[in-house]
Parts: structure tokens; C-alpha cells; sequence
């Protein structure tokens, strides 16, 4: 990395760490080195994303690392991290306002906490808010799009904070406005919650955690799931019907829980990880006549 890149971070007291491996932080444990940058607030993120602009240099934005994939040969460029932009959530009435890097499992906490009702299908995402937000996430028939009222974002193009409602943010099936080769980056969200029973919310909440921990392989890294669902179609049901649970290339492995995840058994590389869903999606092809679309997102 640069000289100047460097001592603007030293001068401006951002974290950083170079060399640091993406198997470190993301929910897939796989990825080589990058040079990883740990702003704390919406400010020094702003700030770091025009000094690399100016400087030329490539970057990437990452939440809590649990949709992604790394080359194996790491990043050529910077990695921002935002998980430490996770200010105090911000509750008025039935409204909660959260920092793009805080984790979705709090602000599912935090709306029971307060007696509000809407939040119930995320919990256990393991994705942070700016994450769900990007990928319009969601789970047990519920989709953040459902809850998410308005999001704040900076457009590193045009320098300026932007806010988008709920029908400019343009969400689709695990997508976005900002997934879909926006540059902007999100920087926070409220969601607009109904109140309801504490004690319904919390069984509601432990109800969905548990079919999570007896549907998915949560004893394996992964990156949750791997396809996006086919209309009409469980795509796990497709991978399993072609006889594909279990199948294993390197250390990576179609999960013999839950087909429709991908897993690290042990040392498994990106490539393994490539290679298998390509060999799926051909199988898939030729067996339904169906083209998967991955939701996992490569990082080279």
C-alpha cells in the first residue's frame, strides 16, 4: 500500500491492518490477505472512501462478511470493514435507527426489548444492517424490504449524503438499488416496527432461531445460503433431488443438512468453492432445465 494512503490513516487515527486475511472475517473462512481498514464512524468511512478515490485505489465495502467470497489470492486494493460503525441504536416510537455495521441479531433484541413486533424473521441473520440492507435479506417469509422504511447513503460519486425511502431504495429478491452496481454506500436504516407482547415477540423470535439451528449446518462455515430460491422451485430440494448432498470438491461440500448451503469442512479454497457451484449449477441445468443464480458475492 502507499505511503500517503498509510499516513492519512496514522494521522487520522483509523485502524488498519495490512495482511490481513480474509478468512479472518468472513463467515466462509476462506480468502487470502488484503489490507483491511476499521473505520468507527459514518465520518471516517466517508473520509477514507475520498482519500482512496482521490489516491486511485480500489476498495471494497464489507459488513459482517457472511455473504461474501475471497479469492484465494486475496484483494488487490482495501477492504473497509464497518463493523465497528455500530453507534447507539437510535429507538423513537416504533421506528429503530441503526449504524450500517451493526448486527442484525441486535437490532432484533433491541425491537423485542421495546415490546415491537416485525423484526422476528431476521433474527439469527448473521449479517450486519448495511449487509441486509444490500442484499434485501430475509428469512421465514419476512424480507428486510418489508420493515425497512428509509436508508441513508453516501454517494462517493457526487460527494454527498443521500436518503432514499422505501420504494427508492428499489428492492427486489435479495437485491437492491445499492447491489446493483451502485457505488453508494449505506450508512444506516430504520425500520418502522408495530407494537405487540413482549413474551409473543420472544417465542416468536426463539421459534425462528430454532429452526434455524435444526434446518441449517451452523457447525460448518459457510455462507449461508448459496442460490438464490427459482420461482416456484426450493432450489436446496432441486440439489438434493440431482443427489448432490454431500458432493465435495477440496474442502468444500454441498452440506448433507441442507442442500442448498455450501460448507467448509476443512480447509476448503475459493476455487473449491467456485468449482462446486459451477459443477451445481450444470447438474441443475441439465437435470430442470433451470440456471441458478448465485446470492453469494465474489471478491477477486
Amino acid at each position: 500500500m502507499n505511503k500517503n494512503f498509510i499516513d492519512f490513516l496514522n494521522g487520522a487515527g483509523i485502524a488498519f491492518e495490512e495482511n490481513k486475511p480474509a478468512s479472518e472475517f468472513t463467515s466462509f473462512r476462506i480468502g487470502g490477505s488484503c489490507f483491511a481498514v476499521y473505520p468507527k464512524n459514518a465520518g471516517e468511512l466517508i473520509n477514507t472512501v475520498n482519500q482512496l478515490k482521490s489516491e486511485n485505489i480500489r476498495y471494497a465495502v464489507i459488513g459482517a462478511g457472511s455473504n461474501v467470497l475471497f479469492s484465494d489470492n486475496g484483494y488487490n486494493g482495501v477492504v473497509l470493514l464497518t463493523k465497528y460503525i455500530d453507534e447507539d441504536t437510535v429507538i423513537d416510537g416504533c421506528v429503530i435507527k441503526a449504524s450500517c455495521g451493526t448486527i442484525l441479531y441486535n437490532v432484533c433484541k433491541t425491537a423485542c426489548e421495546n415490546s415491537l413486533s416485525g423484526a422476528e424473521f431476521a433474527y439469527g441473520i448473521p449479517g450486519s444492517v448495511g449487509g441486509a440492507v444490500f442484499m434485501n435479506a430475509g428469512a421465514y417469509g419476512g424480507e428486510i424490504k418489508d420493515i425497512c422504511t428509509s436508508v441513508t447513503a453516501y454517494s462517493p460519486t457526487e460527494n454527498v449524503i443521500k436518503f432514499y425511502t422505501n420504494d427508492e431504495c428499489e428492492f427486489g429478491y435479495r437485491r437492491s438499488r445499492f447491489s446493483d452496481g451502485s457505488d453508494e454506500i449505506i450508512l444506516s436504516a430504520e425500520f418502522t416496527l408495530s407494537y405487540g407482547e413482549k413474551e409473543k415477540i420472544a417465542e416468536l423470535m426463539k421459534d425462528v432461531l430454532q429452526r434455524r439451528k435444526d434446518k441449517q449446518p451452523l457447525n460448518y462455515p459457510s455462507a449461508g445460503s448459496v442460490f438464490k430460491r427459482y420461482p416456484g422451485r426450493y432450489t436446496g430440494q432441486m440439489i438434493e433431488a440431482a443427489g448432490l448432498k454431500g458432493y465435495t470438491v477440496g474442502g468444500a461440500q454441498v452440506s448433507e443438512k441442507h442442500a442448498g448451503f455450501i460448507v467448509n469442512i476443512g480447509g476448503a479454497k475459493a476455487e473449491d468453492v467456485r468449482e462446486l457451484v459451477t459443477y451445481i449449477k450444470s447438474v441443475i441445468r441439465e437435470r430442470e432445465g433451470v440456471e441458478l443464480e448465485c446470492e453469494l458475492r465474489f471478491i477477486d
